[in-house]
Parts: C-alpha cells; structure tokens; sequence
C-alpha cells in the first residue's frame, strides 16, 4: 500500500521546475550580491532607508546640506551628523575633499562604516565615547528622530557637547520656539525635502551666517 501512495504525491512539470530553478539560482546571485556589498565599507548607498521606520532627505536635499556642513567647516573641518545618515553618506562621496566626519546613529547598521560610526540613543545623550573629546567638531548637523520637546532638548545636549560653536538643525517647523530655547538657532529659508512625504513640514535652523537663508531652494550649496 505504501507504493501505491506514491502515486499520489503531485509531480511538478518541466517547465515549472525550469522556473523553480531559475528562482533559486536568481535568489542566491541577490545573496551573493548583498554579501559582498556588505564587505564595501564605504559603499556609498548600499544602506538603504527603513521604511517602517526611518526618512530620508532625497538626493538633492542630502547633497545641499552636505555640502552646507563642508563649506561650514572649513578647510581640514570635522563634522558630526547626528541621526542624519542621509547626509553623512553623501560628505562619503566627498571623500576626497579636506574634511573628516562621523555619524552618531542608533541604526547598527552604520556601523560598516567604522571608527566613523558611533552608537547613538538620544535618550543618553552624554553616553559617548571617552575619546570623543568635547567641542571638537567644527559644526554639528544634527536631525532629531522624532517631533518633541524631550527629544530635542535631549539631543541639544549632545550638539552643544560636540560643536565648536556651529549648529546645522533639522527638524519640524512646528519646532521652531524649542530649538530656538535649547539651541539658539534660528529658522533658515531653505526648506528641506525627503524621499517620502511627511506630514509635518521640515525645516532647517542654524546659528551662523549660512547659505541655507539665502534661498529656499538648494541652488545656493551647490
């Protein structure tokens, strides 16, 4: 009798088993594909927003505000992107140009990147590194994870521990008092946009002389 169940077992045809195996075989190149970006260390783009929970800037949003903490820097300057992966990925592109950065972020994922990556939860926000020495960033871009007092009056702690003086903000317009309390910022013209559409409107805050008041668009930081 048990011969005979055999027979009842569904045989798949041919052409279905050809496309079963062009699957697995499509399956273990995206793998194999994934694997070895994975070892890229500094393969711009290969970490890819979370769309459950993350937002990023587009390109061109990215690449102003980049562009903005390099000319704010200096010559030899050193920035730190504070939960603002976006950006710190686009000064990667840059790489070549006289500045160093690091990124403060509580997506592990970052942490590819090295020494420049720096786990970061804003609910300690003095839970940094010994060897990250205190005002010793030459502007500080920061874009806190969500729209609220605490959080903001949280990562404030850790820009003014980090910055020389320079603050590039990001966060909601709805924002605009507390970082004004917490940061001393002011509201700039430039408004940035993200991959997605949020509901809040963005905006950027800074506390120095800045390209991003001049126009509300990017063509002055290009």
């Amino acid at each position: 009798m048990g011969d005979d169940d055999d027979g009842d077992i569904p045989q798949l045809s041919s052409h279905t088993l050809a496309a079963l195996q062009e699957f697995y075989i499509d399956q273990r190149q995206r793998e194999g594909t994934k694997i070895s970006q994975e070892f890229k260390q500094y393969s711009v783009g290969s970490i890819e927003e979370d769309w459950l929970s993350q937002f990023w800037y587009d390109d061109e949003t990215a690449l102003c505000l980049a562009n903005e903490a390099v000319l704010a820097a200096g010559r030899g300057g050193r920035i730190a992107c504070v939960s603002a992966p976006s950006v710190y990925q686009k000064l990667k592109e840059q790489d070549g140009k006289d500045f160093s950065v690091c990124i403060l972020e509580y997506d592990k994922r970052f942490s590819v990147y090295g020494e420049e990556f720096i786990f970061y939860d804003y609910n300690n926000p003095l839970n940094l590194p010994e060897n990250l020495i205190p005002h010793s960033f030459d502007i500080v871009l920061a874009d806190p994870p969500y729209l609220s007092e605490e959080c903001l009056r949280k990562t404030a702690e850790t820009i003014k521990y980090l910055t020389k003086g320079k603050i590039l903000l990001c966060t909601g317009a709805v924002m605009e008092e507390q970082a004004a309390k917490h940061l001393g910022v002011k509201m700039c013209n430039f408004t940035p946009k993200h991959t997605r559409n949020l509901a809040n409107e963005f905006r950027c805050y800074v506390n120095y002389d800045s390209g991003l008041d001049r126009d509300s668009s990017c063509s002055e930081c290009t």
